[in-house]
């Protein structure tokens, strides 16, 4: 993979390779599941404590080979007798199913076999071990591709590496393996060849789609595998009632829930545990992360991120919903709103460029264009409350901790820094001044100025009457303590103070 991640930690579909792999054994509902970890160690660990805590951990020693893991695995089993049936599979297959893996089983004891394994016959074999039969087509040995005679490397059918083993004979065969081949391992492969030497009934199951055991190995083949997962989980939904437009473009992971009748427009995402109940509307260009979408609500062109939205609720377009959003039945989320930790009442709307964090909004609200929740002070983020049926101005600031009280109006552009009481309006702006004809003496010639002086020529006139004048009156007093001097410093500085 050229990565710092182990391979196994690579994801597709919401989970990592070895996430797929353990959720597809654990569908068999084995009494012991075992996963053998040698590269990356500590990292696989980890990741399985907390994704999978159930499992048992072996470490596989120094001696290589799936043989050698494979023994390295049975022997993390509890209990002095090891018995019943071992299924043996790999971590990075990712689309392999428990019903594929339930089938290979059942086969195994259909047939009362020692061993059973499953193969495939892919487009191209590849470097995958072929299965040689005998003349009458039962399965004598599993010949690795390196070790393989051109007869054998023509064979079409090739071993999945997936099997069931009768436990007993399985302990006693990997004790007689050695590892005299081309790479010195000790193959689990081998295993078949003394089940087929000691006369022992050896099974074969053909896996029904090739692609389903095709292993990882870069990242070229994660993509491929990935986009074959995709497929087969927007199929199942849309089978499942789910109004997909454009497959290609959408992407649904493995864990998430949709109920019948949800459409999902192009170019959307559902990631990781999101659920979406019936009568959604999603995207186009929406990623949904961990998300909860209640009944008929819809999100459109948005990114979200531990969102809820209940019935009827709506965001976007452009909106960016982070973790611990809530928003209330019937309530909206508008254009370019970004929520964070913020739960919202039925039917309040934040419309449009505004950004609430931090923040408590109660029923039938409106939250006027532009307003911001100042929740960061420098050092600790504060919370503000706003109450029920509240109307916040365009372009005011609540500067947390403020506590709005019901049926309150902010007046625009105000900065609120204290509480509002219940029915009250807060005003927290300076008062208006307007300097007339202010362009025509600053802006003189400039395209402001003859766009004025074109809206109205008469108050043109008088300006440029009064410019006249107060030039002739600075003249005739200039260097003395005229009155008109004095004046005309007064208004400068008025003017000073307005710019």
């Amino acid at each position: 993979m050229k990565s710092s991640t182990p391979k196994v930690l690579h994801a597709i579909g919401g989970r990592t390779l070895i996430g797929h792999a353990v959720a597809a054994a654990a569908g068999l509902h084995p009494d012991h599941l075992v996963v053998v970890v040698r590269h990356g160690r500590d990292q696989v660990v980890a990741h399985l404590a907390e994704h999978a805590p159930q499992v048992l951990i072996a470490d596989q020693d120094h001696i290589p080979g799936t043989g050698q893991a494979t023994r390295c695995g049975l022997a993390a089993i509890p209990g002095p007798d090891l018995a019943g049936t071992v299924v043996v599979t790999y971590g990075d297959v990712p689309l392999l199913t428990s019903r594929t893996l339930a089938r290979v089983v059942d086969e195994h004891h259909r047939g009362g076999h020692a061993v059973t394994v499953l193969t495939s016959v892919p487009d191209d074999p590849g470097e995958y071990g072929r299965v040689v039969r005998g003349p009458g087509g039962a399965v004598v040995a599993i010949v690795e591709r390196r070790d393989a005679t051109d007869e054998q490397a023509a064979i079409a059918e090739i071993n999945t590496g997936i099997y069931a083993f009768e436990a007993e004979f399985l302990s006693q065969a990997l004790d007689q393996v050695g590892s005299d081949n081309s790479a010195g391992e000790v193959y689990l492969t081998d295993v078949v060849a003394l089940a087929a030497a000691r006369g022992l009934p050896v099974g074969a199951l053909a896996c029904e789609d090739a692609v389903e055991a095709e292993g990882v190995n870069d990242r070229v083949q994660l993509a491929r595998l990935g986009r074959a997962l995709r497929d087969r989980v927007v199929q199942q939904w849309m089978l499942a009632g789910v109004s997909v437009v454009d497959p290609q473009t959408t992407w649904i992971d493995v864990d998430v829930e949709l109920a019948a009748d949800v459409t999902i427009h192009p170019g959307s995402q559902l990631h990781g545990h999101t659920t979406v109940a019936s009568g959604c509307s999603i995207g186009p260009d929406t990623t949904l992360v961990d998300c909860e979408l209640g009944e008929g609500s819809s999100v459109i062109r948005s990114v979200a991120t531990g969102a809820v939205l209940e019935v009827n609720a709506t965001a976007g377009p452009f909106a960016f919903l982070r973790p611990g959003t809530r928003l209330g039945a019937g309530g909206r989320i508008g254009a370019f709103v970004e929520t964070k930790n913020a739960v919202i009442g039925a039917g309040t709307k934040v419309p449009h460029l505004s950004y609430v964090g931090d923040a408590e909004i109660g029923a039938g609200t409106n939250i006027g264009a532009a307003t911001i929740f100042v929740n960061y002070d420098g050092v600790d983020k504060h919370r503000t409350v706003v109450g029920d049926h509240v109307r916040i101005g365009s372009d005011t600031m609540l500067v947390a901790p403020v506590t709005i009280g019901d049926g309150a109006y902010t007046a625009a552009g105000s900065v609120i820094c204290a509480d509002v009481p219940a029915g009250a309006l807060a005003v927290g702006r300076a008062r208006q001044r307007t300097i007339e004809g202010w362009v025509a003496r600053k802006r003189a010639g400039s395209t402001s100025d003859e766009a004025a002086r074109n809206a109205d020529p008469a108050a043109a006139a008088a300006t440029a009457s009064t410019e006249t004048a107060s030039t002739e009156t600075a003249v005739t007093h200039d260097g003395g303590p005229g009155s008109s001097a004095v004046h005309a410093n007064r208004v400068d500085q008025i003017e000073r103070q307005g710019q």
